[in-house]
C-alpha cells in the first residue's frame, strides 16, 4: 500500500531538483536549498488513508522555507505532524522555535510562514509525516497554534503511543486490505488529536469517541511493553490506567474488534514467541518464560492452537526455509 519513489534512480545532478519538485506537488509549495546537491540522496513513501496520509521521507540535510508567497501559490491547508527518526531539525514558525532530535515530535501549519534548517552534522533525516486536514482535530485553533514548532517528547505519553503506531504502520500497512485504510486513519487521527490535546492540557476538547480508541491504543502499547510479565492480567491492565476492569472490557468491546483482553494479551505473546522460534537461539522452554507462559505445557498447546505447529516442528520448519532460501541466493548469485 506503501508507493514508493527514489532518487537513486537517477543521475547524481537531478536527485535534488527532483526531490524539490516532488515536496512541492506532494505536500506544499517549499524553497529548498542544500549546500551540496552533486551529493544529494532521497527516498519517499505515502500511505493514503483517506482522511490522513502518511509520508516517509529519507533524504540528505537541507534547509525548507516556507514563504508568503509560497503560501498563495499553493496551500493544502493542513496541519503537519513529523516524527524525527533519524536526524535533527531546528524549526521557527508563528513567532516560536525549537530544536528537534530523533525520536521527537513536531507540530506545524501550512498556512503560516516557517524556516527549517536541517543541520549537516546531524546526519541523513529520516521523517514520517502526518499531513492532516485542518477539520480533522477537534481542538480551538487559537489554542493548538501554541503547539506550532513546539517539540512534543517521542519517548512518553500519548507521543510515545503515536510513534509506536507509525512505526507500526510502517512495518505492517503493506499487508492490510484495503478496506482496513480508513479505518486506521481513524485510529492515526484520534492519537494525533490526543497527543496534541495531552500537550494543551485540553483533553476535555477532545470527543468521547476519540478519547475511547486513544485510551485503547494507550492500553494496547502498554500490554505489548509488559508481555513478559506473568501477571499481565485485565486487572492489572485496568489499574495501570486508573478504569475499573468492567471499564476495560467495555472499552475492548466497544471499539476491540471483537477481541477480550486475555485473547489480545494471548495472541501478541504468541506472535513474540513465533518470531523468536523463527531464529535460532533460546531453547523453547525459555521462549515461552520469555513472553510471560506459565509452563512449556500451556505455551505448546496455545501454539498448536493459533498455528497447527509445535513450537519446536514450527523452530524446524523455519530453520529449513531460511536454509533453502540461502542456498538459493548463492545458486543465483554464482
Amino acid at each position: 500500500m506503501w508507493s514508493v519513489v527514489s532518487a537513486g534512480e537517477l543521475p547524481a545532478r537531478e536527485r535534488f531538483d527532483w526531490f524539490a519538485d516532488l515536496v512541492s506537488r506532494e505536500v506544499m509549495p517549499t524553497a529548498l536549498s542544500v549546500e551540496r546537491p552533486a551529493d544529494f540522496q532521497a527516498e519517499a513513501a505515502v500511505l493514503d488513508l483517506k482522511t490522513v496520509r502518511v509520508a516517509r521521507f529519507s533524504f540528505s540535510p537541507l534547509r525548507s522555507r516556507r514563504t508568503p508567497a509560497l503560501i498563495r501559490r499553493g496551500d493544502p491547508e493542513q496541519y503537519q505532524l513529523g516524527l524525527m527518526r533519524r536526524g535533527a531539525t531546528v524549526l521557527s514558525q508563528h513567532r516560536n522555535d525549537c530544536s528537534v532530535g530523533a525520536g521527537d515530535l513536531v507540530f506545524w501549519d501550512t498556512s503560516r510562514p516557517s524556516d527549517a534548517a536541517m543541520p549537516t552534522d546531524a546526519g541523513p533525516v529520516q521523517l514520517t509525516m502526518l499531513q492532516l486536514p485542518r477539520d480533522v482535530l477537534p481542538l480551538r485553533t487559537r489554542r493548538i497554534d501554541r503547539l506550532l514548532a513546539s517539540r512534543i517528547p517521542g519517548g512518553h505519553g500519548l507521543g510515545a503511543v503515536l510513534a509506536a503506531f507509525l512505526a507500526s504502520l510502517e512495518g505492517h500497512a503493506g499487508q492490510c486490505a484495503p478496506e482496513d485504510l480508513p479505518r486506521l486513519g481513524s485510529v492515526v487521527v484520534d492519537l494525533a488529536a490526543a497527543c496534541l490535546a495531552q500537550n494543551l492540557d485540553a483533553e476535555e476538547q477532545l470527543p468521547v469517541e476519540a478519547r475511547a480508541r486513544a485510551l485503547l491504543q494507550r492500553i494496547h502499547a502498554f500490554v505489548d511493553a509488559h508481555l513478559g510479565d506473568p501477571d499481565l492480567t485485565p486487572a492489572a491492565v485496568a489499574a495501570a490506567h486508573h478504569i475499573s476492569v468492567r471499564t476495560l472490557h467495555q472499552l475492548f468491546q466497544a471499539h476491540g474488534d471483537g477481541e477480550t483482553v486475555r485473547a489480545r494479551v494471548r495472541r501478541r505473546r504468541l506472535e513474540r514467541c513465533r518470531d523468536d522460534l523463527a531464529r535460532p537461539g533460546l531453547p523453547v522452554q525459555a521462549v515461552a518464560a520469555r513472553w510471560g507462559f506459565s509452563g512449556p505445557a500451556v505455551f505448546s498447546r496455545a501454539f498448536r492452537e493459533a498455528y497447527g505447529l509445535s513450537p519446536s516442528e514450527y523452530r524446524a520448519l523455519s530453520v529449513k526455509e531460511a536454509r533453502a532460501g540461502r542456498t538459493a541466493d548463492r545458486a543465483t548469485a554464482s
